[in-house]
């Protein structure tokens, strides 16, 4: 049987007993139904995992005794950052569940010309809350250690202008590369922008040009916005990542 993994919001390093947090111990005694002396393995965005064994079980609290620690690297060698313009309904959801499961590191959610969705300051707050929850379970289940950032809600010419050493790359049905024969794909890694369901506007397009973004091209059909993100990551993994 696999041993459950769960993750802890707190550092562990150096600890030999710890309390779980209340969503960890609602799904370890309401979900999964364990029992005191189950094991757990946990793990705190540190890229180590925690054997760990259940002491004790109430209602209000779960408490572990960590039995030892080890590395466990799970992460791809080809950084990315996906900046993903925020879809309807629960498209948004699975687009960050699979890019996680895919390796993606950071996640931005966008505001474009064409995006659909409209959000006030409350609910971009409990959004970003509910997406990095997503973002965890889907570590929980892939293996990852290190959990991916979703970064608060930005408009999409304030991202663009972000400065790193990422090659950035922008999809477009006339783009004059693929990703198989991008020239250069540094070890720094990926900024990778995905539009909206009505794609970006030409003057958008024109600002990422600006800003340095390379087009590429994505085979010959028009894919929905959640496909495109994955099947990008997919392929940029594929070739310069750990996919094989």
């Amino acid at each position: 049987m696999r041993i459950p993994r769960i993750y802890h919001p707190e550092k562990l390093a150096g600890q030999r007993h710890c309390v779980l947090s209340d969503d960890a111990a609602n799904h370890v005694g309401r979900v999964l139904r364990m029992s005191e002396g189950s094991q757990l393995i946990l793990f705190d965005g540190s890229n180590h995992i925690f054997h760990a064994t259940i002491d004790h079980i109430s209602k209000k609290q779960i408490s572990v005794n960590i039995t030892h620690c080890e590395f466990d690297n799970r992460e791809s060698n080809l950084p990315i950052h996906l900046g993903q313009v925020i879809s309807r309904g629960d498209r948004m959801e699975f687009t960050i569940q699979k890019s996680v499961e895919l390796g993606v590191n950071i996640i931005t959610p966008l505001w474009s010309e064409r995006c659909g969705v409209k959000l006030d300051s409350e609910r971009q707050d409990k959004k970003i809350q509910q997406w990095q929850k997503i973002a965890i379970a889907a570590c929980e289940q892939c293996g990852r250690n290190m959990v991916p950032e979703i970064r608060p809600i930005m408009k999409l010419t304030d991202w663009c202008k972000e400065q790193d050493e990422m090659l950035k790359l922008n999809l477009h049905p006339r783009a004059k590369y693929t990703i198989k024969s991008l020239p250069n794909v540094p070890s720094t890694g990926v900024r990778l922008l995905i539009g909206s369901e009505g794609g970006l506007s030409p003057e958008e397009i024109a600002m990422t040009e600006q800003q340095g973004f390379t087009e590429v091209l994505l085979g010959k059909r028009v894919l929905r916005t959640e496909t495109a993100s994955l099947a990008t990551i997919t392929a940029l993994q594929t070739l310069y990542g750990d996919l094989s």
